[in-house]
C-alpha cells in the first residue's frame, strides 16, 4: 500500500499554472506529471465529485447537479449531505476491501455526513429552534469535532461561502477557509495517518465567480492557493505519503445571466405565491419551472402534456442545441430519475439564474441572505455585497451584534444584481474551454486527457502502489 493524499484544488487549470504557482510547479519538476480531465456533465462540485469518488456518470450515482426537484417532496433541495444519496461504491470502500488496515479520511468533500469513511469533517451549522444559524463542523468520530476546535479554534465558516469568502476580514486573510482544511488534514495525518486522505481545498473558487478567469485579481488568489498546496506537498511527502492534485472544472468567463425561470413565468406555466407580500415560487403547483445551477438548468415539468411546446419555446428562447431531451440526456450521462424531464444548456458566456419574481420589491427575504438551502437554484450573487446599502459594514456588525445578543436578524445584505457575476461553470465545451487538472508521480499519470470516471481508477492504482 501507499499511503496517499488527494489535494482538490477546485477551479485550477493549466491555464493558471505558472510564474504564480512556484510550489506546484517544483512538484511537477520532481517528478509530477499533468494531464486535462473530460469533465463529467455537468461539471459542478457535486456530480464531480460523486463521478470521482465512484467512477459512475449521474445517471448511475444519482448525483444530477447541486441540487434538483424532490418530485415525491415538491420541494428543490440544494447542498444535502447525506451520504447515501450518492450510488454506487465508493472508492474507499472498494480499496478497504482489498488493502489490508486501508483508512480514508474525507475533510470537507461534498456528502460526507454518514458515508463509510473512517474520519471525515464537513461544514455543518447548528439551527436552534429560535431561528438562530450557528456556525459549526460535524465530524465523524464525533469526538473530533470537540478536539479540533480545541487545537485549531472554530471554523471560519463565513470565509467557506458568501461576501466573505476569498476576502480578506478580520477572521484571517483571504485564503482563511482552505488554510483551516488544510491545517485539518494535517491534524488528521499526525493523529490517524490514513492511507487516502481526501482534502477540499475551495479558495480559487471563489474570485474565479467573482472577477472571471481573466482578471488580474487572480494572480493573488493563485499565489494564496499554491502556497497552501506547497506546505501541504511538503508535509505529506515527509511522511512518505504520495500527493495527487486534481480539479473539478475549469471556470469560464460569462457576461450575461440568463432568468429562464422568468421566462417560464412570462408563458404562465410558473406559479407563485404570496406570503406576506412577498412572492415564493410554489413548485408543486407550477406547470413547468427550472431549477438553475450554473449554466445548466433542470427543467421539471408537472403538466406532461406540454412537455414539447416548452421544449419547443425553450428552444427558441436559449438555442434548439441548448436544451436535451429524453436521448440527449442518456448520451450526456444524466439520464437519472432526479433529472430534470428537460435539461437546458447556457450558452456561451451566460449562466442561469434561479429568480423568478416580477420585482425586486417583492423579492423574497432569502434572496437578499446567503441561504443556500431555501433558493430554487445556485445563487453566486452571494459572493457580493449589496452596493446600494449604505454603510454595510456598520449595518452587518449591528446584525452581528443582535445575532449574539440572542435576538432575530435577517443579514439581508445580497444583490440581486446577476450581472455582477464574471465566472460560471457546468457546460462541457467539445474540445475547448478550460478543462480540470490530473497531477501526480510520473509513470501514474496517462499520456492523453482522462475522462472523469478514471479518476477512480486512478485513486486505487495510486494507494494500491
Amino acid at each position: 500500500m501507499q499511503r496517499t493524499a488527494v489535494l482538490n484544488i477546485v477551479g485550477l487549470t493549466t491555464g493558471l499554472l505558472g510564474p504564480n504557482t512556484p510550489h506546484i510547479n517544483a512538484f511537477l519538476k520532481g517528478g509530477g506529471d499533468i494531464t486535462a480531465i473530460n469533465p463529467v456533465f455537468p461539471a459542478v462540485t457535486c456530480s464531480a465529485q460523486s463521478t470521482y469518488l465512484t467512477g459512475l456518470r449521474p445517471s448511475e450515482h444519482g448525483i444530477v447537479g447541486n441540487g434538483w426537484y424532490n418530485r415525491e417532496l415538491a420541494e428543490v433541495q440544494f447542498w444535502k449531505q447525506s451520504n447515501h444519496l450518492v450510488h454506487g461504491r465508493k472508492v474507499w470502500e472498494e480499496l478497504r476491501a482489498s488493502v489490508p488496515n486501508f483508512t480514508c479520511a474525507k475533510l470537507f468533500w461534498w456528502y460526507n455526513m454518514y458515508s463509510s469513511a473512517d474520519y471525515s469533517i464537513t461544514p455543518r451549522p447548528m439551527y436552534p429552534a429560535d431561528g438562530r444559524k450557528i456556525f459549526d463542523i460535524y465530524t465523524w468520530p464525533f469526538s473530533i469535532r470537540t478536539e479540533i476546535k480545541k487545537d485549531l479554534g472554530e471554523f471560519p465558516f463565513p470565509t467557506f461561502w458568501g461576501p466573505a469568502a476569498g476576502v480578506k476580514t478580520p477572521q484571517g486573510g483571504s485564503d482563511a477557509a482552505s488554510r483551516w482544511i488544510a491545517e485539518s488534514a494535517k491534524w488528521i495525518e499526525n493523529r490517524h495517518a490514513p492511507s487516502l486522505s481526501l482534502v477540499y481545498l475551495p479558495h480559487l473558487d471563489y474570485n474565479l465567480q467573482r472577477f472571471g478567469p481573466n482578471d488580474p485579481r487572480i494572480a493573488e488568489d493563485v499565489r494564496a492557493i499554491d502556497a497552501i498546496a506547497g506546505d501541504l506537498i511538503a508535509f505529506f511527502s515527509k511522511r512518505g505519503v504520495s500527493v495527487i492534485i486534481l480539479s473539478e472544472y475549469g471556470i469560464t468567463e460569462v457576461s450575461r445571466p440568463v432568468d429562464i425561470n422568468r421566462f417560464f413565468r412570462a408563458n404562465h406555466w410558473l406559479t407563485v405565491k404570496d406570503e406576506l407580500g412577498l412572492e415564493v415560487l410554489d413548485c408543486g403547483a407550477s406547470k413547468a419551472f427550472a431549477v438553475a445551477d450554473h449554466q445548466i438548468a433542470h427543467i421539471y415539468i408537472n403538466d406532461r402534456s406540454l412537455e414539447k411546446e416548452v421544449r419547443k419555446r425553450l428552444a427558441d428562447f436559449i438555442g434548439g442545441n441548448n436544451v436535451l431531451d429524453k436521448d440527449g440526456k442518456r448520451a450526456a450521462g444524466i439520464d437519472h430519475p432526479r433529472a430534470g424531464d428537460l435539461v437546458a444548456i447556457a450558452p456561451e458566456g451566460m449562466w442561469f439564474t434561479y429568480y423568478y419574481w416580477a420585482n425586486d420589491r417583492v423579492a423574497p427575504d432569502f434572496a437578499r441572505c446567503v441561504d443556500i438551502h431555501r433558493k430554487p437554484g445556485y445563487d453566486p450573487a452571494e459572493l457580493f455585497i449589496d452596493s446600494k446599502l449604505k454603510a454595510p459594514k456598520l449595518k452587518i456588525g449591528w446584525r452581528l451584534l443582535k445575532k449574539k445578543l440572542g435576538f432575530r436578524m435577517l443579514m439581508d445584505v445580497i444583490p440581486l444584481d446577476a450581472s455582477l457575476v464574471r465566472g460560471s461553470h457546468g457546460t462541457v465545451l467539445e474540445n475547448a474551454g478550460p478543462r480540470p487538472v490530473f497531477i501526480a508521480q510520473r509513470g501514474t499519470v496517462p499520456a492523453g486527457a482522462m475522462d472523469a470516471t478514471d479518476v477512480y481508477h486512478a485513486i486505487k492504482r495510486a494507494v494500491r502502489g
